[in-house]
Parts: structure tokens; C-alpha cells; sequence
């Protein structure tokens, strides 16, 4: 038998004082069946710090080795950004240079492995990329209260996440890192 995704729907008020986005998101997110939580926050997060006009979800979902998680395209169709989450190798990040004129990357994995493997092969523009990490923490603190409905209030502001959820609100960092040293 095979396991299909399960869809989370999330109602976010967004409000990313740092790039005056204002926004209410009604999402609704597939979660692929060998997606963690903490990658689905992490890809939800990355959705809504880099929101702007023409910003999508793949279609292809995770299995997609040909597309990002998230991008952004013009109206005409042309790939403006890719946006990666997690731990993507360099190769994956070589080709997201070469078809997006901005390539980002949020992750809450170690930044050292990252720097490691983007040291040991060529990639493209690799001091272009723009690297967010998130606060692990917070992903475990947002987890405790994700279901299938979740309604939550984002602020960034002055580098910190806020997250308000179920009535309680809670706070991690959101730092930007070059990928190279």
C-alpha cells in the first residue's frame, strides 16, 4: 500500500517588519510521508520569509530533483529565485545558480556540514547564496502545537522570529550566513 501525503492547512498572519510584508497566507501544504516536521516548518517559513508576488510551492513536491521546494517566477514564467530547504548538496545548489537569478537557502541543520560540501565542488555564484538558518528550538517549540488546521502569527523583526500559536508565543533567531567561510 502506498502512503500519500497528508495536508496541513495553515492560516498565518504575517507581518516581516525587517522587509514591510504584510500579508494574511491561507496555505495548505502537502506533507510527503518521509517529510519530518521540522522540514515541513522549515519549508512553511521559508515560504512566508521570502514571500512576494509569484512565490509557489513545487509541484512536483519533495521528490522533485529539478525543481526547489519553492520559487518564485516572473509572469512570465521566468525562475526569478529558487529557495531550498534543509541540506541540499552542492550539485543541486550548482544548478540553482545557473537557472535563478537569486538562490536562498533556509536551513536549521549545521552550517559547518553545509560549508564542508559546498568547499569540496564547484558550485556557481556560491557567494551569492543567501543561507537563513532558524533556530532549531523553535521549530521543536512550533511542532508541539501542528496539526492538520494551524492558525499561528509570524513576526520578523531585527533578525528574531516570533511565533504565536495556540495563544502562546515563542521566539528563535534567523540569522543570514554566507556559505563560505
Amino acid at each position: 500500500m502506498t502512503l500519500t501525503a497528508t495536508i496541513h492547512h495553515f492560516e498565518i498572519t504575517l507581518s516581516d517588519v525587517d522587509r514591510s510584508v504584510y500579508e494574511s497566507l491561507d496555505l495548505r501544504v502537502a506533507r510527503h510521508p518521509s517529510e519530518s516536521v521540522r522540514y515541513l516548518l522549515t519549508r512553511l517559513l521559508a515560504y512566508c520569509l521570502s514571500y512576494e508576488e509569484g512565490i509557489a510551492f513545487s509541484k512536483g513536491g519533495l521528490s522533485s530533483t529539478d525543481e526547489p521546494p519553492i520559487a518564485v517566477h516572473d509572469l512570465t514564467g521566468v525562475l526569478l529565485a529558487w529557495i531550498d530547504v534543509g541540506a541540499p548538496s552542492a550539485e543541486r545548489l550548482h544548478k540553482a545558480t545557473k537557472a535563478a537569478r537569486r538562490v536562498s537557502l533556509f536551513t536549521h541543520t549545521d552550517l559547518q556540514n553545509l560549508r564542508k560540501e559546498a568547499a569540496q565542488r564547484p558550485i556557481h555564484k556560491v557567494e551569492e547564496i543567501v543561507v537563513w538558518q532558524i533556530d532549531p528550538s523553535l521549530l521543536d517549540a512550533i511542532e508541539r502545537h501542528v496539526d492538520r488546521n494551524t492558525k499561528l502569527e509570524l513576526v520578523r523583526n531585527d533578525g528574531k522570529l516570533y511565533v504565536t500559536v495556540d495563544g502562546e508565543v515563542l521566539e528563535g533567531s534567523l540569522v543570514s550566513r554566507p556559505l563560505t567561510d
